[in-house]
């Protein structure tokens, strides 16, 4: 397509070039993923068929590079999902700082990376994942698309009709902005602070969904916990895991503000996400325990 994988020695300024795009690659493997671990090992058996390739062969470097990427995550995908089948208790994806997820100037482009959608395109295989993320995210034209995954371009677009109906079942999210979504974290906060559990109902949606993802590493919820009262009751039975020496501050976190709680304001033990529905009430809330999914954004430095 763009180039062979000859075995040519890597010319002058190869390791430049393919760090000029190593950002959006992080980007693209990390939606296929929704998981920064996973997305950093394909980048980097990117670099390595990168550096052994014949790039006098590569007219696009970007499509070549691009065209690795996705279908390498399509492979690794499939024993990905494999292994999420077994997980203990709810699956999220894994958290990683906004700014590693290259420029989010549009609410379409931040929804891109929201826990929400990246939960909701597990539902996706990894042709349609793939199609979904490259079009959806990227604004790549199905043309480009079809040409990437070896298949037909009448297909590409059947297959993101496909896709996005699967991904966008269920309630509308709504975008809050940042200063609005601070005033209700910090709201959040006092109530749980306070034991405040009828200040705490108010914040809450009648059907609010609660997930925690432990992983079976730390004590979390292994089912959604569902309903005003009964989600009330349990976020403040998890303030008993606090100590004096836990830290909480508001972060920029796949494109939202989130809730990160620090044990001895160093080392992050969970990130907290709200949804809110259109009348400005949490309707979602999605927690990560799971210390392996923690330490990309502890070797980030969020």
């Amino acid at each position: 397509m763009w180039g062979g994988d000859g075995g040519g020695v890597a010319e002058s300024g190869g390791v430049e070039e393919f760090l000029g795009h190593r950002p959006r690659l992080f980007a693209v493997a990390y939606r296929m993923f929704g998981a920064g671990s996973e997305a950093e090992d394909v980048v980097q058996e990117v670099y390595l068929r990168w550096a052994a390739a014949d790039r006098a062969e590569i007219a696009n470097a970007e499509a070549w590079l691009t065209t690795v990427t996705v279908n390498l995550c399509r492979t690794a995908l499939v024993s990905a999902r494999a292994r999420r089948e077994t997980y203990v208790g709810p699956w999220l994806p894994e958290p990683v700082p906004t700014g590693a997820l290259g420029p989010l100037e549009t609410v379409e482009e931040r929804e891109s990376v929201s826990l929400a959608l990246l939960t909701a395109m597990e539902r996706l295989n990894p042709v349609e994942r793939a199609v979904f993320v490259l079009r959806e995210a990227f604004g790549y034209p199905h043309a480009e698309i079809a040409a990437m995954l070896e298949i037909t371009e009448v297909n590409s677009q059947q297959i993101l009709h496909r896709a996005s109906g699967r991904v966008r079942t269920g309630k509308p999210r709504f975008a809050v902005p940042a200063d609005e979504a601070r005033t209700l974290i910090e709201r959040f906060l006092l109530a749980a602070a306070t034991g405040d559990v009828t200040g705490l109902r108010a914040l809450l949606a009648a059907d609010v969904v609660s997930m925690a993802d432990g992983g079976g590493k730390v004590t979390a919820a292994r089912r959604p916990v569902t309903g005003g009262d009964q989600v009330a009751r349990y976020l403040l039975g998890l303030t008993k895991f606090l100590t004096s020496a836990s830290t909480f501050d508001l972060d920029e976190v796949n494109g939202e503000l989130a809730l990160i709680v620090r044990a001895d304001g160093v080392v992050a033990s969970s990130v907290m996400f709200f949804g809110v529905d259109g009348a400005g009430l949490v309707d979602t809330v999605r927690i990560v325990v799971n210390p392996d999914k923690l330490g990309f954004l502890v070797a980030a430095g969020a």
